[in-house]
């Protein structure tokens, strides 16, 4: 019934399966109970940071409750879209939270026992925290890799002494047996294997997931290296990250073991298939000259902070995800490992102000940069200023407001809620989560976005809607139209707003209902009356 639990168990222990049985059924009732309370409690706000306190101490075995959170989350249909929606925030949250601590840990053990794979891993398995990602599973596909290499060794050299040892117990010392591991790599992972630079999707955040450069052979500079650089250790090969300008490389120690002459190493290209570069052609490279700094050796505390650089920049270029949820992930590992760096805690407190959610962990943020540099104060009392604002405000704030489409000032609300409209002018496929009787925003957006310019202007209801591109929008009711193939939206906040897709339509959840409380019959009426009887 539970096969993914199988894991957590030896064949050698003495289990009692019958309190196994209850633990797990009784961690699945209060998983349930605590998803269904999600809806109500946080269907108005983001789900606070104090949202996931009973979680936190929750009285029954965290992999159990986990397991019944996978069990709502692969539900099979389209029902249950509220469950699931929050079933993915709560197990989001869970793992974050032990691979956080998993992070900690690592950083704490010495350097020498800071594997670079596991580093990649930890960082990956963050980002992506619904995913199956271990260590385990990666490193089986390395060593796969690594025995490939040795096949090809084995063919230029059978006495090579990387063949006779496991991973990880051999050193090769002379520099030509080095070699000859190298060229077996550069043949199995560029020409076999046909891994290479993504020159051509340089920004994909893919490219920097150890597991989905695996996956897909290819990958940007520091992750290649990171793969390459564990293979050569795994054949006794030592080489060394240097965290280069613009371009992570690897060097190759030529002359005497732990050399500052930097003319005394090959530098490696990952991403350039291996190629082995002079410290002259490392310039070439990037197109002008640096100092003899960039090529010293980095340790793996180093190479994690420019992984999560790396995903830092890209979760600021991202235009399309309204909730940054990349810059939050990679601003949290970046402050997992230098929890005083005042320009990211300043990042992270501007992030969370702008997108309107958790006011009180902003001020502590505020507070902690002020104690960590007092010239802050203008931006830090700016910051607080507007946070108590937003705090008294959400204080001040009654009930939900009710829409009833029956009021005389709604008649001219032609769309109901659930209904899956196309914009006329843009084209995109939609799905209507609320309305207002005329623009309710302010004139800098209405000028902005050029509303004057309609024949109805601002007068006229306009939607909330969910795009399938993954963005929130409010259209005018001239640019929507019913859509001739309904389908559903593929935007993450549908589970917020709806319970079930008809295939056809949508059906508000019970938060959004009550606000709506009309829109469900004039939607099914709707239907009917567009897509023919019987399809409400």
């Amino acid at each position: 019934r539970w096969p993914s639990l199988l894991k957590y168990y030896s064949h050698t222990d003495g289990v009692s399966w019958l309190e196994e049985y209850k633990a797990r059924h009784n961690a699945g009732l209060e998983a349930q109970r605590i998803v269904a309370s999600f809806s109500k409690r946080f269907f108005s706000e983001h789900v606070p940071c104090d949202g996931f306190s009973d979680i936190e101490t929750l009285g029954c075995p965290s992999h159990f409750f986990e397991d019944e959170l996978m069990c709502i989350l692969n539900m099979e249909g389209r029902k249950g879209l509220t469950w699931k929606y929050y079933a993915k925030k709560i197990l989001y949250f869970l793992r974050q939270q032990n691979i956080l601590k998993n992070l900690k840990e690592y950083l704490q053990r010495p350097t020498e026992r800071q594997s670079f794979l596991e580093g990649a891993v930890l960082i990956d398995q963050y980002c992506n925290p619904l995913s199956d990602i271990c260590l385990k599973s990666v490193q089986a596909q390395v060593d796969d890799i690594t025995d490939k290499v040795r096949k090809v060794l084995r063919t230029k050299n059978p006495r090579h002494p990387s063949l006779a040892s496991k991973a990880g117990e051999v050193v090769v010392p002379e520099v030509e047996l080095q070699r000859q591991v190298l060229d077996a790599m550069n043949c199995v992972l560029y020409e076999q294997l046909k891994y290479k630079g993504n020159e051509l999707d340089y920004y994909n955040s893919l490219n920097s997931y150890i597991h989905q450069v695996l996956i897909r052979r290819t990958g940007i500079p520091i992750s290649l290296s990171v793969l390459y650089l564990t293979i050569a250790r795994q054949l006794g090969v030592k080489l060394e990250p240097v965290n280069f300008p613009s371009h992570f490389l690897l060097r190759w120690c030529q002359g005497k073991e732990g050399s500052t002459d930097i003319f005394d190493y090959t530098y490696i290209d990952a991403f350039g298939k291996g190629k082995q570069l002079t410290v002259k052609e490392c310039e070439y490279l990037i197109g002008h000259h640096v100092t003899e700094e960039f090529y010293g050796v980095v340790t793996s505390k180093e190479v994690l902070q420019r992984m999560v650089g790396n995903l830092l920049n890209l979760g600021k270029r991202e235009s399309t995800d309204q909730s940054y949820q990349l810059l939050r992930d990679s601003l949290d590992l970046y402050l997992a490992m230098y929890p005083d760096n005042v320009q990211h805690l300043m990042l992270q407190a501007r992030l969370y102000f702008h997108l309107g959610i958790w006011p009180e962990k902003v001020l502590d943020i505020l507070q902690h940069i002020q104690a960590l540099d007092p010239s802050q104060h203008g931006a830090v009392g700016y910051l607080v200023q507007h946070t108590l604002e937003h705090i008294e405000r959400r204080k001040e704030e009654v009930g939900p407001e009710v829409k009833h489409r029956s009021d005389e000032k709604h008649k001219e609300v032609c769309f109901s809620i659930g209904l899956i409209m196309k914009h006329k002018r843009y084209g995109y496929n939609c799905v209507i989560y609320g309305w207002d009787p005329a623009c309710m925003m302010g004139h800098e957006w209405i000028r902005n976005m050029n509303v004057h310019s309609l024949p109805h202007g601002p007068h006229q209801p306009f939607y909330n809607v969910l795009v399938e591109d993954g963005s929130c929008r409010y259209a005018a009711q001239e640019n929507l139209e019913y859509n001739a193939e309904p389908r559903e939206i593929p935007h993450p906040d549908i589970g917020r707003y709806f319970s079930e897709f008809t295939g056809i339509h949508y059906l508000a959840n019970t938060e959004l209902e009550i606000r709506y409380p009309e829109d469900l019959e004039l939607t099914r009426a709707a239907v009917q009356k567009i897509y023919g009887p019987g399809k409400e």
